[in-house]
Parts: C-alpha cells; sequence; structure tokens
C-alpha cells in the first residue's frame, strides 16, 4: 500500500488529521487513567485498610499478607499479557483494550461490595485475591495495547510525547486514587472510614470505566494493524515467534522496566502510605496528610513523564533513560531520610524527588518499547516484557520492603535494593541500541528483526 490509504492512514502509520491524533491522545490518556485508578485504589487501600479488616485474624504478618496480595496479582499478569499480545497481534489492538477496561472495572466495583472477614470469615480475603487477580490479568493487557495504539497513530517524530500520554494514566490514576482515598477519610473519618468509607471509591469505578469505554469505542484501529490485516501478514502464532527468535531481547526490554518498577511501588504499591500511617511504627502520622502528600507527588510524576517523552524525541530514548536513572538514584538516595523526619512537608518532598526520576524512567518507554519489536509480534512482545518487568520489579517490592524493616528495624537495606534495582535498570538500558524513529510499519520488517541490543546482528 503505498500513499494514503482510503482510511487516511500512511504505511508508516501517521494518520491524517490533526483531530484524529487528539481523539487518540484522549482515549489514551482516559482509558489508562481508569485502568490505573482501578488497579491502584486496590494498593492503597491495602496499606491503609485491607490488613484490618480481611487479614487481622490471620495473625501478626496481616500487614505482610495484605501486602503480598498486590503482588500476587502481578504474577498473573503474563497470562494477560500472552491473551492480549495474541488476539491483539490477531484481532487488533482496539477490541483488547475494550475487554480489559471491562474485566478490571468489573473486578474492582465487586471488591466495594465486598464482605469483611467479619462477616463471612475466610472467604472473604480468598475472594478479595481472586478479584485481585483479575485486576493483574486485566493490566497485564492493557499497557501494551494502549501505548501501540498512542505510537503506532503517531507522526514519526513526535512518537516519544504521543507514547507518553497513555504513560501519565499511571501517575494520573495514582493521583485520582488517592485524592478519592484522601477526601473519603475527610468525610468518613476514624471508624466510619473503616465501617464504609473506603469503598466508595471502589464503587466510584463504575462510573470511570463507562466514561472510558464510551470514549475508546469513538478511537480507530491502529493503522499499522490496519495494514497488516489487509497485507494478511498477521503471524499465526505470535508469542511462539517472539520467544523463539526475540528471547533475549524480551528479557533485557524487562529489566528496563524492572529498574523503574521496583522504586515506583514505593508509592504505587502502598508501601510508603502503610509506613507512614502505621500507629506502631516509627512515624504515625494521619492518613489523610499522607495521601494528600503522594497526590502531591504523582502530579510531579505526571509533569516528568511527559517532558521525558518530548525530551526523547529530540535526544532519543536512550539518552533520555541514562539521565533518569541517575536522577532515580538520587531519588532512592533521598527518600527515606526525609520520609522517617515525621514532617508531612519533608515526606513530600522526598516522594516528589523520587518521582523526578521515575518520570524519566518511564516517559519514554512507550516509545521505546514499541521501536523495539517487529510490527506482526509487536503487541506480545511489548505486553510480554512488560508484564515480566512488572513481575520482576514491583511484584513484590512493597512485600520485599516490609520484611526488610521488619528484620532489620531500618530502612537502610530497602535504600540500597531499590539502588540496586535501579542500576539493573541502567545496564539493561545501556545494553540497547537506540532505534529512535524507526520505521513501524509491516514493510521494514527486515530492518526491525536487526536486534537492538548492541553486539548482536539479528534478533
Amino acid at each position: 500500500m503505498s500513499g494514503q490509504s482510503q482510511a487516511g492512514f500512511t504505511p508508516t502509520g501517521t494518520i491524517a488529521t490533526a483531530a484524529d491524533r487528539r481523539r487518540v491522545v484522549f482515549a489514551t490518556v482516559v482509558g489508562t487513567t481508569v485502568e490505573w485508578y482501578d488497579f491502584f485504589i486496590y494498593a492503597t487501600a491495602v496499606g491503609l485498610v485491607f490488613g484490618q479488616l480481611f487479614f487481622e485474624p490471620l495473625g501478626a504478618n496481616s500487614a505482610l499478607i495484605a501486602f503480598a496480595t498486590v503482588g500476587v496479582s502481578f504474577l498473573f499478569r503474563p497470562l494477560g499479557a500472552f491473551l492480549a499480545g495474541h488476539f491483539g497481534d490477531k484481532l487488533g489492538r482496539k477490541a483488547v483494550l475494550m475487554w480489559t477496561l471491562i474485566l478490571m472495572g468489573a473486578a474492582t466495583a465487586l471488591i466495594g461490595v465486598l464482605p469483611t472477614y467479619q462477616a463471612i470469615g475466610i472467604a472473604a480475603p480468598v475472594l478479595l485475591v481472586l478479584l485481585r487477580i483479575l485486576q493483574g490479568i486485566s493490566a497485564g493487557g492493557e499497557w501494551g495495547g494502549a501505548v501501540l495504539m498512542a505510537v503506532e497513530h503517531a507522526p514519526k517524530a513526535k512518537r516519544g510525547i504521543f507514547g507518553a500520554s497513555p504513560q501519565i494514566g499511571v501517575p494520573l490514576g495514582l493521583l485520582l486514587a488517592s485524592g478519592v482515598m484522601a477526601l473519603m477519610t475527610a468525610i468518613a473519618p476514624g471508624d466510619q472510614f473503616l465501617q464504609w468509607g473506603w469503598r466508595v471509591p471502589f464503587l466510584l469505578s463504575v462510573v470511570l470505566i463507562l466514561v472510558g469505554y464510551y470514549v475508546r469505542r469513538k478511537v480507530e484501529e491502529s493503522p499499522v494493524f490496519i495494514e497488516l490485516a489487509e497485507r494478511k501478514e498477521k503471524a499465526s502464532m505470535p508469542i511462539v515467534q517472539l520467544f523463539r527468535k526475540h528471547l533475549l531481547l524480551v528479557i533485557v526490554a524487562a529489566l528496563v522496566f524492572a529498574g523503574n518498577n521496583a522504586v515506583g511501588y514505593m508509592t504505587t504499591g502502598g508501601y510508603i502510605q502503610g509506613y507512614a500511617t502505621n500507629p506502631e511504627g516509627p512515624i504515625g502520622l494521619e492518613r489523610g496528610p499522607v495521601l494528600w502528600a503522594v497526590t502531591g507527588s504523582a502530579v510531579t510524576w505526571l509533569i516528568t513523564t511527559l517532558i521525558a517523552g518530548w525530551l526523547s524525541d529530540r535526544i532519543g530514548r536512550r539518552t533520555t533513560y541514562i539521565i533518569g536513572w541517575v536522577m532515580q538514584l538520587v531519588g532512592v538516595f533521598t527518600l527515606f531520610p526525609l520520609v522517617n523526619t515525621g514532617q508531612v512537608g519533608l515526606l513530600f518532598a522526598g516522594l516528589a524527588i523520587l518521582t523526578i526520576g521515575l518520570g524519566f524512567t518511564y516517559g519514554p518507554q512507550a516509545a521505546l518499547y514499541t521501536e523495539l519489536f517487529p510490527a506482526s509480534i509487536r503487541f506480545s512482545g511489548v505486553s510480554i516484557s512488560y508484564a515480566i518487568g512488572a513481575i520482576a520489579g514491583g511484584a513484590f517490592a512493597p512485600t520485599i520492603a516490609t520484611a526488610i524493616v521488619q528484620a532489620t528495624g531500618s530502612t537502610q537495606a530497602v535504600t540500597w535494593y531499590l539502588a540496586g534495582m535501579t542500576v539493573l535498570g541502567l545496564v539493561a538500558t545501556l545494553l540497547l541500541r537506540d532505534r529512535s524513529g524507526i520505521p513501524l510499519g509491516p514493510d521494514h520488517e527486515e530492518e526491525q528483526s536487526v536486534s537492538p541490543i548492541r553486539g548482536l546482528a539479528r534478533a
């Protein structure tokens, strides 16, 4: 297909009108914000109430068990990624995104009406974990579809900033989740929050999902997938082809994300919220001020994510990432000294410094991942690398941090753990060539199949 197709798309995946571009950006931002609000509202509730309501009868380690349920969902992300990758490469990006949105919303709303341990006994934590697993399956498929819709629609010179649009759905989701929870602690203080206040943010998901579903229905399918379908060049078994030809690339790409995700889950996984508000801990702050501090840091994360996406279009994905890893390392070493002062203002400062680095190691990720994999297996490659990186990095980061503090009585070892993960992400980035601007369409599969890993000629 040469020139422009009747749908107005070029073979390189650039859509014809600015209105179409705005619609795609808006839809990816709204959709991913809703998805990640649902995902993070659980993690926030774990740090505040779930240990008491669902796990306290299980003994002294109830907080540790509660945080472990955050990680359980990550173990099922690869299943979501496998399913979404397979069907996304065969049936299209848009259809998969509609189903991930519905699945996430249904699971979140059901948590909002779930009886506690006191009401139904051991069935309560079991059902809670099952619903969290459904959230994990949805999250495993969501990210890859959203970033491909954004980047494959983008002009060549703006892939970084277009790709950052679904990326800001993560800090926006955190901002919304923390903000709504903070509001509910004011509306329903003390025991009221434990009795019913925590449920409202979960039930609000129903409204948000309806909005996200409506917005996504209006978006056109990815032009790269349309061209693959017209040419009948879709891979019959994309996942098999991915692991047979690109296994090492999947591992390296996963390690890039693991370095970001381990650190990011100190806030998005509920650890800082639980650590700072634990009445038996060293700080013992009120829930509301801590949640507002996390909400403020989400704004910093959002802004730096957009800046990093924009910058990667000018200096390349790899260079932007390297700058980000250095900044993230600074944030890791300043986090706990500021948090442990017990002053809300300094707690916010620690989180804000940390999220500057997080933004720079997250903003370029959508464009970086999209440019790593050939068109015919791109959804599978992007989704599975992301899911494996999430397990290696963030799945049990809050649980590991909780266990370290319980064992040592200090947060110093947690700092070194997060620093080690940051360095791991840096090393993985240094192994990759910069492929900024590589053609994305199926015409260029041969060029796309040259390995992005330095020192290798083929995938």
